[in-house]
C-alpha cells in the first residue's frame, strides 16, 4: 500500500473528526459524546433492532451495550425482549429521547450551514460534490465479500433478486428450471463457490464459479448487485475475486453467457478482458457468450 495515500488519508480524518467536533465530550454542546449522539439518531422514530444497529454501526456488542446503558440511565431510550423467548432486543426512544433526536437534528444543521456558510457557491458545490463522492467511496471500502453456503439467508436473498430481476429484464421473463442448472450442490466445495457481499451485514450482492477442475475452466454464474448500490464498482470487485478464486484453485478459462438485455454486465465483461466467442453451451436465454485467460 502506498504510504503517501495513506498519509493523506490519516490527516484527512484528523481535518474531519476536528471539523465536525468528534473530539469533544458534549457534542453539539449537549450532554453526551459523539458516539450516543449517533446511536439516539439511528434508533429512530420507530426504533430499531439491537442487531440491526450493531450491524449498521458496525459497533462492537459490548461498546453498543454500554453505549444503549448510558442513554437509558438519562431516560432517552428504552430496550426490550421481542418475540416469545425475548431474545430479540429492540431500543425504542422515549418522549424525552425522540425531543433529544429533534433537538439535535436542529443542531445537525446548524452545524452543516456553519461549514458552508463562509464558502462562496463555487466552493460549496465542490465540497458537497466531493462530500458525496467521499462517502461513496466510503460505501464502497465497507463491502465486505465472503464464500457462503447457498442455504445461507444472505445467499438465499441474492439468488432470488436474481431470478426476479432477469424476470422483469427479460423479453418474456425468465424461468430457472428453463435455464441451465446451477443448483446448491455445483455452488458449493468442491463444485464451486457462491460469493456473496455484505453492506452493514445485509447482503448487496453475489456471484458463484461452477468449476470443471477436469477442463481447468469454470463458468460465472448469478451474478448480481442490489441497485442500491450500484456505480460503487461492485460488480467489478465481485467479478475480480472471483477471478482470483478461480485462478488459485488452478482454474485457466472462464467462461460466462448472458442475455442481450444486461448491457450494464455485457460493458463490464468487456471492459474487464472477456471476449466474445461463439456459444458454447445452449442456455436459452443467452445471447452472448464470453470467455478469459486467467493467469495464476
Amino acid at each position: 500500500m502506498d504510504g503517501t495515500a495513506i498519509g493523506h488519508v490519516r490527516r484527512f480524518q484528523r481535518t474531519v473528526t476536528q471539523r465536525i467536533g468528534a473530539l469533544d465530550d458534549r457534542f453539539l454542546a449537549r450532554d453526551r459524546p459523539l458516539g450516543q449522539a449517533r446511536v439516539l439518531w439511528e434508533i429512530g422514530a420507530a426504533g430499531s433492532e439491537v442487531r440491526a444497529l450493531r450491524a449498521r454501526l458496525d459497533l462492537d456488542s459490548g461498546y453498543l451495550s454500554r453505549l444503549l446503558r448510558s442513554l437509558e440511565a438519562d431516560g432517552l431510550v428504552v430496550v426490550d425482549g421481542d418475540g416469545p423467548d425475548g431474545r430479540v432486543r429492540t431500543a425504542r426512544l422515549t418522549p424525552a429521547g425522540l425531543a433529544e433526536r429533534a433537538e439535535l437534528d436542529r443542531r445537525s444543521d446548524e452545524a452543516a450551514a456553519s461549514i458552508l456558510e463562509p464558502l462562496s457557491g463555487p466552493q460549496r458545490d465542490r465540497l458537497v460534490s466531493a462530500m458525496t463522492e467521499v462517502e461513496r467511496l466510503l460505501l464502497a471500502s465497507m463491502v465486505r465479500i465472503d464464500v457462503l453456503d447457498p442455504r445461507h439467508p444472505s445467499a438465499r436473498h441474492c439468488l432470488q433478486a436474481y431470478v426476479g430481476e432477469l424476470a422483469r429484464r427479460f423479453d418474456g421473463g425468465f424461468d430457472p428450471a428453463r435455464s441451465l442448472p446451477a443448483g446448491d450442490q455445483e455452488l458449493r466445495p468442491p463444485a464451486g463457490r457462491l460469493l456473496v457481499a455484505t453492506l452493514h451485514a445485509e447482503p448487496v450482492g453475489c456471484v458463484a464459479l461452477k468449476l470443471h477442475p477436469e477442463a481447468a475452466t469454470a463458468e460465472i454464474k448469478r451474478m448480481w448487485v442490489d441497485p442500491a448500490v450500484r456505480g460503487l464498482g461492485l460488480g467489478r470487485r465481485l467479478l475480480a475475486e472471483a477471478e482470483a478464486r478461480a485462478a488459485d484453485g488452478g482454474v485457466r478459462t472462464l467462461r460466462l453467457e448472458t442475455n442481450r438485455a444486461l448491457t450494464e454486465a455485457i460493458a463490464l465483461y468487456r471492459a474487464a478482458g472477456y471476449r466474445e466467442v461463439a456459444a458454447f453451451n445452449d442456455e436459452p436465454y443467452a445471447h452472448h457468450w464470453f470467455d478469459k485467460r486467467l493467469t495464476r
